[in-house]
């Protein structure tokens, strides 16, 4: 029989995979039972669900840095999710993880966000500050757990304990009440360590790139940083055709610099504790996915220079006043008109509060349905 499956693919897993790696054959299970897949593992029926929700498709048209209207190159939610997944399965691969849970995380982790980025985070979080506040790995849970619509039997995608683990636990607060279910005195799968890691390796490199490109960064300036000084040395001998190339070229450096770092030191500290089990990952004081010490030196110090440079430059800070001007309004206008809320979520206040309700609508809205819906509601021109 030439046909692989589910059991063959069961047993794929144990035997290829690293003893301290997530099996799917082990996992927790799903809120609500569910058959098999005769073809496919729990964690890869949970990665293909999330690629098919709606949410994951609406990170297309969601700010990561630059809004989606300054230009068609730089990065959205979607394509630094895509990315995360990238580098995510690279280290999953060379540790023997799953990759089909690592995948998973990752490309659910930022399901959740606002429109206009941290700016619209931060914005909501305020105006929730009575209701708990606003986080964004929150939100990408209760979608995954309730929002999402995709089923007859249930809310949500029913995805499995370890994908939603990794999810609420990604950089998340341990005393946050979400994580209650989820062991809050247990760390994370080493497949979800690695996600908080590949995040920042992806975010910190794109938006370096993107900062470039929009002539925000100078490279004058980024030629300062050790991890530039690092990855240059690859290059001493060659010769680019222009700068543009250069810049390309020493990113994609620094990017194999991180993730190789962070490879060998997981194998390191997975050696100098003897972890053999799945188990004794959960039970360590502290995460085991980290860089060596050098090399966290130099991301800590590209996060700095990307703060006070990209982050608080003029042009980023002038979109982010308006971005949370966008969200406040909308938020004012459907808390005390109600009825100006679509039909499926006017119909949820009842159970879900006015102001719950207000912030799901919002949260799920792309940048440019946000700008649409708001010159809709305050401009009277606009037709409605």
């Amino acid at each position: 029989m030439s046909i692989v499956n589910q059991d063959q693919l069961v047993d794929i897993e144990n035997y290829c995979l690293a003893s301290y790696a997530a099996k799917s054959s082990k996992s927790r299970g799903r809120i609500f039972d569910e058959p098999l897949h005769p073809f496919r593992t729990e964690f890869q029926r949970d990665r293909e669900r999330i690629i098919h929700c709606r949410a994951f498709r609406r990170l297309e048209y969601k700010t990561q840095v630059f809004l989606n209207h300054e230009g068609d190159h730089y990065r959205t939610r979607l394509t630094h999710s895509i990315e995360v997944s990238q580098i995510a399965r690279t280290i999953a691969k060379a540790l023997r993880l799953n990759e089909d849970l690592a995948e998973s995380i990752a490309l659910a982790h930022d399901l959740g966000h606002t429109p206009f980025g941290h700016a619209g985070e931060r914005e909501l979080n305020e105006l929730l500050k009575n209701e708990g506040g606003f986080e964004h790995n929150k939100q990408s849970l209760r979608i995954v757990e309730k929002l999402e619509k995709r089923y007859n039997d249930f809310d949500g995608i029913n995805l499995t304990w370890e994908t939603r683990e990794g999810i609420i636990k990604h950089s998340s607060a341990k005393n946050n009440p979400l994580v209650i279910p989820y062991l809050p005195n247990e760390k994370p799968s080493l497949e979800a360590q690695i996600i908080d890691i590949a995040d920042e390796i992806a975010y910190n490199n794109h938006d370096l790139d993107d900062g470039l490109a929009s002539g925000i960064l100078k490279l004058s300036d980024v030629e300062n940083l050790e991890i530039w000084k690092l990855a240059s040395t690859k290059f001493k001998n060659l010769k680019f055709s222009n700068e543009k190339i250069k810049i390309r070229e020493t990113i994609k450096q620094i990017i194999n610099i991180f993730v190789s770092d962070l490879i060998t030191n997981i194998d390191k500290n997975i050696q100098d504790k003897n972890i053999i089990k799945y188990s004794e990952i959960k039970q360590l004081p502290q995460n085991i996915a980290c860089f060596t010490q050098n090399i966290f030196e130099m991301t800590k110090e590209l996060k700095i220079f990307l703060r006070s440079k990209l982050y608080n430059h003029y042009k980023v800070a002038r979109m982010s006043i308006k971005a949370q001007m966008v969200i406040k309004e909308l938020f004012s206008i459907y808390t005390k008109h109600p009825d100006t809320l679509p039909e499926n979520f006017f119909k949820r206040i009842e159970g879900d509060g006015l102001n719950l309700t207000v912030a799901d609508y919002i949260a799920g809205m792309t940048d440019r349905f946000a700008l649409e819906e708001h010159k809709k509601l305050t401009d009277p021109s606009i037709r409605v």
